[in-house]
């Protein structure tokens, strides 16, 4: 009966398969998402209890999805090329942040590390899609446990998904300097809280502070954009506060429609 079971839904493991593999970064390994498929499978029939009414190709599918995210959770969704560059940029952001007495200018960054500084803010952007998509594997293994399996994105789901993704690395772009090196630091670099205020020079409370305001700042950008309904009115419209918040607003609206007018260039793939 298992083997009946296995050899009958082998074709499930290869279309769920295809269908994660359309969704995640291209160096996340077939090999290694067939083989925890093929094993959820085998699990699968095993413990399959055909009296329970559930036709098998569903129980199986929504065992094998949870075995594919189980593995993706362990993936680094950023390439090592991507890894790499972001260390270097790290250690050349500390060492200037001594030597100047200030977090340096992506200008400054670039110039020292030797690269445009295109390749700086693309490396950001890099790493801030990458840790959406790990936030989005951590999320979707809960709810995967207990759901039935989809169908996937719809069409529609996948533009709002990719536009959420460019306001949020362009939102995060255009934040304070120092608000944004918290945001990258902490969130992306995954540094801990007392190494970030000792390279800005501030107590790890202070950090915690800036941590809330980019949050706010961010969270408040993203639905000035796509959902204005959401965004609080300010207590003082008129203060100094709630200029610079809209003016912040104002600079990810004109990144978004800049970076909408560029021609699109396609990006080879180059091994890590």
């Amino acid at each position: 009966m298992v083997d009946e079971l296995v050899t009958a839904h082998i074709s499930l493991v290869g279309h769920l398969v295809r269908e994660v593999l359309a969704r995640v970064p291209s160096h996340v390994d077939r090999d290694d998402l067939t083989s925890a498929g093929l094993t959820a499978l085998v699990r699968a029939a095993q413990g399959f209890e055909a009296e329970r009414g559930v036709p098998f190709a569903r129980y199986a599918a929504t065992r094998i999805r949870g075995a594919l995210l189980d593995e993706l959770r362990g993936v680094d969704w950023a390439s090592r090329s991507v890894r790499r560059t972001a260390r270097g940029l790290d250690e050349t952001r500390t060492r200037l942040t001594h030597s100047l007495g200030r977090v340096p200018t992506d200008v400054e960054l670039a110039a020292a590390q030797g690269i445009p500084v295109e390749q700086v803010l693309a490396n950001r952007e890099d790493l801030a899609r990458a840790q959406v998509l790990s936030l989005e594997a951590d999320d979707a293994r809960g709810s995967y446990a207990t759901e039935l399996p989809s169908a996937g994105p719809t069409p529609e789901q996948a533009v709002e998904h990719a536009e959420l993704l460019t306001y949020l690395s362009e939102a995060v772009a255009e934040l304070p300097e120092r608000l944004r090196r918290v945001v990258e630091g902490y969130f992306l670099a995954e540094q801990p809280m007392a190494e970030l205020a000792a390279e800005l020079g501030v107590t790890e409370s202070r950090i915690s502070q800036l941590r809330a305001e980019a949050m706010v700042l961010l969270r408040d950008a993203l639905n000035t954009q796509l959902d204005p309904a959401l965004v609080p009115a300010h207590d003082r419209p008129d203060g100094v506060a709630a200029r610079r918040r809209e003016a912040y607003f104002a600079a990810v609206a004109e990144r978004h429609a800049a970076a909408a007018t560029r021609p699109f260039v396609p990006q080879v793939a180059t091994s890590a």
